[in-house]
C-alpha cells in the first residue's frame, strides 16, 4: 500500500472525479496506477471510484448490493477483509519513481 487518503481532506466531494484525483496525488500516484476505492456507499464510494477508473471494493456490512446498480469489483463483509484483499493484490506491487 502506497498511501491512504481520508475524504474530509479534499476540497471536492465523492463521487466527483476530482476527489479521486486529489486522493491519488496525496498518495504520490495518478488515477489508473493500481489505485483502489474502498467504501460502504454504493453511489459515492463504488460508483465514484468506478467513474474515476479505480478498482473498487464494497464493504457490505451484512447488506445486499442495490439490484439496479452495477456491482463493485469485489465485495467483502467488513473492513478487515478489505485490508486483507488489498494486501493480497499489492503483494507484488512496488512503488517506482521516474
Amino acid at each position: 500500500m502506497d498511501g491512504v487518503f481520508v475524504s474530509e481532506e479534499a476540497d471536492a466531494r465523492k463521487p466527483q472525479t476530482r476527489h479521486f484525483v486529489l486522493a491519488a496525488a496525496r498518495c504520490g500516484t495518478v488515477l489508473g496506477d493500481g489505485c483502489w476505492m474502498v467504501g460502504d456507499n454504493p453511489v459515492n464510494d463504488v460508483g465514484g471510484g468506478r467513474s474515476a477508473g479505480l478498482s473498487t471494493i464494497w464493504i457490505g456490512n451484512d447488506r445486499s448490493w442495490p439490484p439496479d446498480d452495477a456491482g463493485p469489483d469485489h465485495t467483502v463483509p467488513h473492513a478487515r477483509a478489505a485490508i486483507g484483499l488489498l494486501l493480497l493484490h499489492s503483494a507484488g506491487h512496488t512503488k517506482t519513481t521516474a
